[in-house]
């Protein structure tokens, strides 16, 4: 039988900042810090979430809103509701069961998942969890053969979206996991192994579940027993002179729907409907690279009326609640990505925490879009929307 001891806790979680509070009693400093933080003054990871309220809703009232369905097709995969769970890597850090985790909650809820060339459970595994849609993120590396074996494993696995993230050439500045040594494998600086200290249980579960370790590149990469440290991942193995001709090479091979996460521009967006692309992700990457860069949310009305009639826009970055999704549902994007969001509940309680997240998040979209006067997705417009 299960412990009742979480799952009595998740039941006084009722939003993203309760999540995040529990994730952070039960959590490592440097670990809590590697999934809150972001890059330099964390202008960008702040705005993320702000920038939702500069734009204010509009309802509709007596439109006979009866069944409410909040079921979109985004890159020909059929959602239950419009928001997924965004490939993110180490998650076996946050919680003994990592994607495992992820993935069985999102298929439960019939939306779409990712799993990261970080990720900690093979992409095979997380496929056999979950009956809903699952991409496969990925990043541009130096060997074109690493980058070619990726995609056809993907292919064989029966992934169905191909996301290849632009916006990570280099790793950010993210100074918290400076401050604290966090890095894999762990070299922690003396005030981050006293938070260690402190947080026992987390030690104990990662200690007597399997070895850490990340399945995507067993074979490719020589991890030495763990000891290629994430920042060496990225100065080393990732090609920064990676070109739109190599992607639009990469789109040609895979031969069905692929995304770019990362795009912020208009003409970026315009070069990945020109190679073929079925999708983009606005995303700053949750404020963790760029410093100072603009938020998704706002470079979203623009996109939408450059390329929306031609490709599915997608964003993602600082979504903390079911209005902020109607807000970019209204704008234009076709689905809404989410991170942090069901990050700190993964962290506080596993998979029972995804599914508590999850659910609060499909109540609030279905009671929000009922006060909107919205039955269905394709009826929110910028007509329900002013902005400040």
């Amino acid at each position: 039988m299960r412990p009742q001891g979480p799952v009595m806790r998740l039941n006084s979680c009722h939003n993203f900042h309760d999540f995040r509070r529990m994730a952070k009693s039960r959590l490592p400093g440097p670990i809590f810090d590697y999934i809150d933080g972001g890059a330099d003054d964390e202008d960008t990871y702040r705005r993320n979430t702000t920038a939702f309220d500069a734009c204010d809703l509009i309802p509709n009232v007596l439109r006979g809103v009866g069944d409410i369905d909040m079921s979109v097709t985004v890159m020909g995969q059929k959602l239950a509701m419009p928001v997924y769970c965004s490939p993110t890597a180490l998650q076996r850090l946050f919680h003994h069961r990592g994607e495992r985790a992820v993935a069985a909650a999102a298929g439960k809820f019939g939306t779409m998942f990712g799993v990261s060339s970080l990720g900690t459970v093979s992409l095979e595994e997380a496929r056999r969890l979950s009956g809903g849609p699952q991409v496969y993120q990925f990043y541009f590396h130096k060997d074109r053969g690493l980058n070619r074996a990726m995609m056809a494993r993907a292919k064989e696995a029966g992934i169905q979206v191909m996301m290849l993230t632009v916006d990570s050439i280099t790793g950010g500045n993210r100074e918290r996991d400076k401050r604290t040594g966090f890095s894999i494998p762990f070299r922690l600086t003396l005030g981050g192994m006293m938070q260690f200290a402190l947080k026992p249980t987390w030690a104990i579960n990662y200690a007597i579940h399997e070895s850490f370790k990340l399945p995507q590149l067993d074979g490719h990469v020589d991890m030495g027993g763990g000891a290629l440290s994430i920042s060496r991942y990225f100065t080393e193995m990732l090609d920064p002179s990676m070109s739109w001709d190599d992607v639009a090479a990469m789109v040609r091979e895979w031969g069905g729907q692929f995304c770019l996460k990362g795009v912020m521009s208009v003409e970026d967006a315009k070069r990945a409907v020109e190679i073929g692309c079925t999708g983009i992700i606005l995303s700053n990457h949750g404020g963790r690279q760029l410093d100072g860069s603009r938020t998704a949310f706002d470079q979203l009305a623009e996109i939408v009326d450059a390329v929306g009639d031609r490709i599915d826009v997608i964003m993602d970055g600082g979504v903390q609640r079911g209005t902020h999704v109607l807000k970019a549902l209204s704008v234009g994007a076709k689905a809404v990505g989410l991170g942090r969001y069901y990050l700190f509940p993964l962290a506080a309680a596993g998979q029972e925490g995804v599914e508590r997240a999850l659910e609060l998040m499909r109540t609030e979209i279905e009671r929000d879009m009922r006060l909107m006067g919205c039955a269905s997705i394709d009826q929110l417009s910028r007509q329900n929307l002013r902005f400040s």
